[in-house]
């Protein structure tokens, strides 16, 4: 494992109460309380930051979240301070020295660059920007993988106590920070995570490979056509051996947003394409293509999903 340190980071933010018509485009999420822990190399505290937010974009609470955090906008307009004074500090706190970012679910770093983006100030953070989603690896290492614990539940079942209310930023950044110190690094470490707020530039992309499966990140295009015709897009390849696969199975829609195919591996049998369809900041297409393997049984469901799919077209009623 490469040395470095951890910044276990956590937010919290306020929203329109008005709902999506009062609604601030490109900021539906507004920053108010951003907490965070800082580890070293070795998962041992060296320092904490916690600072609140004046807000300047929604002047009123969202009822929910002053339910949840327990603060009000008066105690916010008294004690916080400008997004763009908050967020100079927090990097100078983060430090020179090589660090990664570490959150309980995937949104924390999007709405961060968000923010970021709304006071026009440059972004701090290389592309593509890798990250430990700590909720992610607590349920590959202690649950199945694919469902996700709340951080309170979480916290409840590895005994955790409980020193401070949830939904505080510094206070959630210091459980999860916790749970982080009990992953084993040796055998999750290499399950990263990519933020899509800051994708590949033109004609670049991002390749993540990983035990069980590879990850592709496009880069954005006009069109839904244009992405799925991309042949790095539609390529599949040998999990294993990296070798350019024959399709068993052509690419075919599943809904607006999701696209399957299986390839075939002379060496290493099948191996299953999925593509998913994303809308970026700009409003633009990227793809997101998993490959992993597939047995005989999965290729059953797929060879049925894709005819399942051919009859519903096949039904819509004609356009008059």
């Amino acid at each position: 494992m490469m040395e470095m340190n951890y910044i276990v980071l956590d937010l919290e933010w306020n929203q329109s109460p008005d709902g999506k018509e009062g609604q601030t485009r490109h900021l539906p999420f507004e920053i108010i309380e951003i907490g965070a822990v800082k580890l070293d190399q070795n998962r041992k505290r060296a320092g904490k930051f916690h600072r609140l937010v004046k807000p300047q974009v929604y002047d009123e609470l969202h009822f929910k979240i002053q339910e949840v955090t327990g603060l009000d906008i008066e105690q916010l307009r008294r004690e916080g301070e400008s997004f763009p004074k908050v967020i100079r500090e927090f990097l100078e706190w983060c430090g020179p020295e090589e660090y990664r970012f570490c959150t309980w679910g995937p949104m924390d770093l999007t709405e961060l660059e968000r923010n970021i983006a709304y006071y026009v100030l440059p972004q701090p953070f290389l592309r593509p920007l890798l990250y430990y989603d700590v909720q992610k690896l607590y349920s590959l290492e202690y649950g199945d993988g694919s469902s996700r614990m709340a951080l309170d539940l979480a916290a409840a079942e590895k005994g955790l106590a409980q020193e401070g209310a949830f939904h505080r930023a510094f206070n959630d950044a210091c459980y999860t920070a916790d749970i982080f110190e009990k992953i084993d690094l040796e055998r999750f470490g290499v399950y990263v995570s990519v933020d899509y707020y800051l994708l590949p530039g033109k004609g670049e992309a991002y390749r993540l490979y990983f035990p069980e499966y590879s990850k592709y990140v496009s880069e954005e295009f006009e069109t839904r056509e244009e992405l799925l015709k991309n042949k790095e897009m539609s390529d599949l390849v040998c999990l294993k051996c990296r070798r350019m696969l024959r399709k068993k199975i052509r690419w075919f829609s599943c809904g607006q947003r999701f696209y399957f195919a299986v390839g075939i591996c002379p060496e290493h049998g099948y191996m299953r394409g999925k593509i998913r369809v994303k809308k970026s900041e700009r409003e633009l297409y990227y793809g997101v293509k998993t490959i992993r393997e597939a047995g005989e049984e999965e290729l059953e469901q797929l060879i049925q999903k894709r005819e399942d799919n051919k009859k519903k077209r096949k039904n819509l009623p004609k356009k008059s």
